[in-house]
């Protein structure tokens, strides 16, 4: 079994200097392909299941799903909860075996989401597994704007709740399609030279790969989300599979075509932040 809490994955990244992805799931079809592509590359991976996947499918199944994946797995698995924006909503994740938790207070004044998070941290660590926390906002593409991350702030924050791991808003935006943008890496190094907690990037799927590459390896950015990068290689590969053989209805089968597309791509975002131990 290669169950792994956050903290498990995130302090050897720290120390040996790379990052581990934080892929986005939606349903059994990615999580296995996500699997499949860590157990190719010899390294951690981190499934995360964020508000989309909980609307559709329950806590207690999720998690009984990332577990299985990971009892079966070459290589370190961690159960993540992605934005969970209740003490309920952790609190059901850790009761159905999730080892991480990320609590999302973003919205609130600072004061409140320092008292609510380190009422999460306290929850988390009781139980032996982590928590992730966010200050500064990190917005969304066509939606709501990005308030950057103060790195007084994220001091403050990183101290008074003792998370394991700390979401920062950098230039980073949720939902990006493209690769256009970059992070502000003059407020990535006032934020490291405040604090030494492990930093995380939500929206990692608009940063350009090099700069991933980069700050994997010389930063304290350990972790980086990806999402809408993965389900566009699944849309894809589903549409074309799907139009291949219009008379082709079975579920089954479809899903098929969709493994190996998915499970490529996902190795190429694996192998960008490392710590691989094969070739693509």
């Amino acid at each position: 079994m290669t169950l792994a809490t956050l903290r498990e994955v995130l302090q050897p990244a720290l120390t040996g200097q790379y990052a581990v992805a934080g892929l986005v799931t939606l349903g059994w079809e990615d999580m296995r392909a996500f699997v499949a592509a860590a157990e190719a590359e010899g390294c951690p991976v981190i499934l995360q299941a964020g508000p989309s996947c909980r609307a559709h499918t329950p806590l207690p199944i999720l998690g009984k799903m990332f577990r299985h994946l990971a009892e079966t797995a070459s290589v370190p698995v961690v159960a993540h909860l992605d934005h969970g924006y209740t003490i309920q909503e952790c609190r059901e994740a850790l009761e159905s075996g999730f080892t991480s938790l990320m609590y999302d207070g973003s919205r609130a004044p600072l004061g409140q989401n320092i008292d609510e998070t380190a009422a999460i941290v306290e929850m988390a660590h009781a139980a032996g597994i982590s928590c992730e926390g966010e200050v500064g906002f990190v917005g969304y593409a066509q939606g709501e704007s990005s308030a950057g991350t103060d790195p007084h702030e994220a001091a403050r924050f990183a101290s008074e709740t003792r998370v394991d791991a700390m979401a920062i808003s950098v230039g980073n935006v949720h939902l990006q399609q493209d690769k256009e943008g970059g992070l502000d890496e003059q407020r990535i190094r006032d934020i490291e030279a405040l604090t030494d907690v492990p930093l995380v990037i939500h929206g990692g799927s608009g940063v350009p790969v090099a700069q991933r590459t980069a700050l994997a390896r010389g930063s304290n950015i350990c972790k980086f989300n990806i999402g809408t990068e993965l389900r566009m290689v699944f849309g894809q590969a589903l549409r074309g599979a799907v139009n291949a053989d219009p008379s082709r209805f079975d579920r089954v089968s479809i899903m098929q075509d969709i493994h190996d597309p998915m499970v490529a791509a996902t190795r190429a975002v694996l192998a960008a932040l490392g710590p691989g131990t094969k070739e693509v």
